[in-house]
């Protein structure tokens, strides 16, 4: 009923100003109804509208300019991929298809952990069959042997461990009471190792399948509150997987879900012309059990009545939550005191106002609370985009000093350069000028530098002659 957004920009850019007299052929009449509630343009469908957009897309090609067959084809094709993917997005807070596995992995789990701690209760039971009639549990079953081992060094000491396991002092002590004297085979040490890894195996089965369990009721608190609330979490798993879906689900009529998986048993009954059955999967709900055997088919016909108003409210609401589910669940107690006692039950009018007020009232908390997250995200983002504008002005600074300071040095430097050239033009002229203008020596040292040159003058002499 929503108008997009992408379509309500196209009409109004598309439509003139004054739409008073404008009328649309749309060939879809709800889209004709969204635009009219959106936009208060009248809009008219029928078969002349239909045989226009027939004529329109046979001529597509003809009447817009520079379309060509090939590029209308590949509009076409990216259409239909935007199309399907609109279709295949999902909610990942409200995707069912998890649940749908995760049952179907908790069902496989409980058949196999069955059968595997069987194996081991026959496989151990060889050196310890009085084990099997004081522990009936598979799961503890599986720990005891594994903690036992050989059942001759079971002793005293080991007790703690084993009431620890079993959560009974009386059952740790009818165990070590039966190892003293139990009529099993000696076993090898090999042997006992194989089936204590084996045990292990399980043991991790088991912890694993309670995880999953508590995997699946998180999920079923977020997909489908109301049911899980009304019918347990596994009940309300089992026909979400059964159906296919939770929309399938709350599109199957009452009647449906009553025998939901009893098919075989259904068919069975209408070929024989024979009884059909009463119920399905709803069966192992605590509401059939409780009820009398008289009125086991009344109070599955209602159970049904009261899955498919829940699955409707967690397919179809916004803000799912588990108010309804409560109500509808405090319905079915008062059908069942009514069917023993005869205290008559509140109507259904009387139970879901109150329902919607409670409902309001908490869908109103929960939106409160999304819209503060909401203002916490953007006031994050915002500050992360202001400490990142904040760098980058920062670091523009630091990269202009930079540069500045670079062309200031590089300023500085030609400056000395040109300091110490003119510095050093005037110092080599007086060095010549001084070279060049001796200053005459004295008197005395004149007769200091002659007396030697006599001396070599009358060694030459001498050499002469």
């Amino acid at each position: 009923g929503v108008l997009h957004e992408d379509l309500r920009l196209l009409l109004d850019t598309a439509l003139p100003p004054k739409r008073k007299k404008v009328v649309l052929g749309v060939g879809d009449a709800k889209m004709g109804a969204a635009v009219l509630e959106e936009l208060g343009v009248q809009c008219q469908t029928g078969g002349v509208v239909a045989e226009l957009m027939r004529g329109i897309r046979l001529h597509f090609s003809a009447l817009v300019r520079g379309l060509t067959a090939q590029s209308a084809a590949k509009a076409q094709l990216g259409l239909g991929h935007s199309y399907s993917r609109a279709k295949v997005k999902f909610n990942v807070h409200r995707v069912d298809n998890m649940i749908i596995q995760s049952i179907s992995l908790l069902d496989q789990l409980d058949k196999d952990i069955n059968t595997f701690s069987m194996r081991v209760r026959e496989w151990y039971g060889y050196h310890f069959p009085e084990l099997i009639k004081i522990v009936p549990e598979n799961s503890m079953y599986c720990r005891v042997a594994k903690f036992i081992g050989n059942r001759r060094e079971l002793s005293e000491e080991s007790l703690e461990g084993l009431e620890e396991i079993v959560m009974d002092s009386a059952k740790a002590q009818a165990i070590l009471e039966a190892s003293r004297s139990s009529m099993g085979m000696d076993i090898s040490p090999l042997d006992l190792i194989n089936i204590e890894s084996f045990s292990r195996r399980v043991i991790s089965l088991s912890d694993y399948r309670k995880g999953l369990q508590e995997y699946l009721r998180s999920k079923m608190s977020q997909v489908a509150p109301s049911l899980s609330a009304l019918i347990g979490e596994v009940v309300g798993a089992r026909l979400i997987s059964h159906a296919g879906s939770l929309t399938n689900l709350a599109k199957y009529p009452a009647s449906t879900v009553q025998i939901l998986g009893a098919e075989k048993a259904l068919f069975r009954a209408l070929k024989t012309r024979g009884n059909t059955p009463k119920y399905g999967l709803i069966f192992h709900s605590t509401f059939i059990g409780r009820a009398a055997a008289k009125n086991k088919g009344r109070i599955s016909r209602y159970l049904a009545n009261k899955c498919t108003i829940a699955s409707r409210i967690d397919c179809f609401s916004e803000v799912p939550t588990s108010v309804f589910g409560d109500k509808l669940r405090e319905q079915v107690e008062e059908r069942l005191a009514f069917y023993e006692t005869g205290e008559p039950p509140r109507k259904n009018l009387e139970v879901m106002k109150e329902a919607v007020v409670e409902a309001s009232e908490v869908v109103a908390e929960v939106k409160r609370r999304q819209e503060k997250k909401e203002k916490k995200r953007k006031k994050r983002e915002k500050r992360r985009l202001e400490a990142l504008a904040a760098a980058a002005e920062e670091s523009a600074e630091n990269s202009l000093m930079e540069t500045e300071e670079n062309d200031v040095g590089a300023k500085k430097k030609k400056k000395k350069k040109k300091q110490q050239l003119e510095e050093s033009e005037p110092e080599e002229n007086g060095v010549e000028e001084e070279e060049e203008e001796e200053e005459p020596l004295p008197k005395k040292k004149r007769k200091v530098m002659a007396e030697p040159e006599q001396e070599e003058e009358e060694e030459e002499k001498k050499k002469k002659k």
